[in-house]
């Protein structure tokens, strides 16, 4: 009796010994040797484990295995059965504008090429911040992703404090698109390019209106502005799609936005593209010139696209997703829709999509900063 009431009493604190000290975060999913090691080592301690199971009383070591079996449950989600569920896929802004464009795109076909359903939510409001905290905000699991821009990773947190950080809340997947923002006008206005554009509105200051969606096209607007002199009154909508709405009914006449919002309007005589604020011309309009063409060297202010996942996603789940979007990104129908719509396709590692993402928000953090943007946006 007295050496049962030993092996009760002091075998399930040695298995719990062992266990405690294996943590599944030691296990490189890169490295195969390792792997291998950690698998033997799996191995060789289960085997002792169940042997020390095997004399405790029965209930005793029913209460082991069960432990065993919820600590196995809890370790990282092996990315093989990735995704068994519907994904949820935050589009932080209204319908209609280039970043739900993009993420409507690669949603649809990793739907059809991953056999469950990417469902796109748009979360529109606060700059992008609102549908942003959300993602920030939900399980690590790879069942909520968001499309992530320009303005809500790397101006508006730097304009504002926002409920969620961009270098720390995220897991990088990859990036998606690069793009240029165009300057269009309704076509009413005689501008017929931006030196035009900027007479015009010298003659009349006050008289006319800007729409931006959030601060990724406002704040290319008020560089803009600086640099030419230009006075113009901002006004404000819940995202791209209501914006270009207000500039082609009326409301505003100027407005920066990117082009895959902007080309199907152009090339259908509804807006006119003046300038683009990329450091070279945009493939999906070849005949507008630049900023810095036009007299302002030095204008630049590209956006781009991509997608990432909360915080602590297990890696295994964010390698299947980057595999899975860049093959979406370079099926050819994809590609000319892109492209036609004034997106260039592209995408990187995890590593390198984080350091883009560190650069942009160094970048205008001083641009902000110099020009004093915070308090005018």
């Amino acid at each position: 009796i007295g050496n049962s009431i030993r092996r009760v009493h002091f075998l399930p604190y040695r298995c719990a010994t062992n266990i405690s000290f294996r943590t599944p975060q030691k296990i490189n999913y890169h490295n195969a040797a390792a792997t291998a090691a950690a698998h033997n080592e799996e191995a060789a301690m289960s085997t002792r484990t169940m042997s020390e199971i095997a004399l405790l009383p029965q209930s005793a070591a029913r209460f082991m295995v069960a432990t065993l079996l919820a600590l196995a449950a809890s370790l990282p989600q092996a990315a093989d059965d990735y995704p068994n569920k519907p994904v949820r896929f935050i589009s932080p802004f209204s319908a209609g504008g280039g970043t739900d464009a993009v993420g409507r795109i690669i949603a649809s076909r990793l739907s059809d090429m991953m056999g469950r359903s990417f469902v796109v939510d748009n979360r529109g409001g606060a700059d992008g911040a609102i549908g942003t905290e959300i993602a920030a905000k939900s399980a690590p699991d790879g069942y909520t992703l968001l499309v992530a821009n320009l303005g809500t990773f790397c101006m508006t947190p730097i304009l504002r404090k926002t409920p969620y950080d961009p270098l720390r809340d995220f897991s990088y997947i990859t990036q998606t698109t690069a793009s240029a923002s165009a300057l269009v006008v309704h076509p009413s206005l005689p501008a017929k390019g931006l030196k035009d554009l900027v007479a015009l509105v010298k003659a009349k200051p006050g008289e006319f209106n800007y729409g931006t969606s959030s601060n990724a096209t406002a704040l290319p607007m008020e560089l803009l502005k600086m640099m030419t002199g230009m006075t113009l009154t901002r006004v404000s909508y819940k995202g791209t799609g209501p914006a270009i709405i207000g500039l082609l009914s009326g409301e505003v006449q100027v407005a920066f936005s990117g082009a895959i919002a902007t080309v199907p309007h152009v090339r259908g005589g509804r807006l006119r593209a003046l300038a683009v604020a990329g450091d070279k011309r945009a493939r999906a309009l070849p005949d507008v010139p630049t900023v810095a063409e036009q007299g302002y060297p030095g204008y630049e202010a590209n956006s781009w696209n991509g997608i990432v996942a909360p915080a602590k996603t297990p890696r295994p789940i964010v390698d299947k997703l980057n595999t899975a979007i860049i093959k979406v990104l370079q099926m050819r129908d994809v590609r000319e829709h892109m492209i036609a719509d004034g997106a260039e396709p592209t995408h990187n590692t995890p590593e390198e999509f984080g350091a883009l993402i560190a650069s942009g928000h160094a970048k205008w953090t001083k641009v902000i900063n110099a020009a004093g943007l915070k308090e005018k946006i």
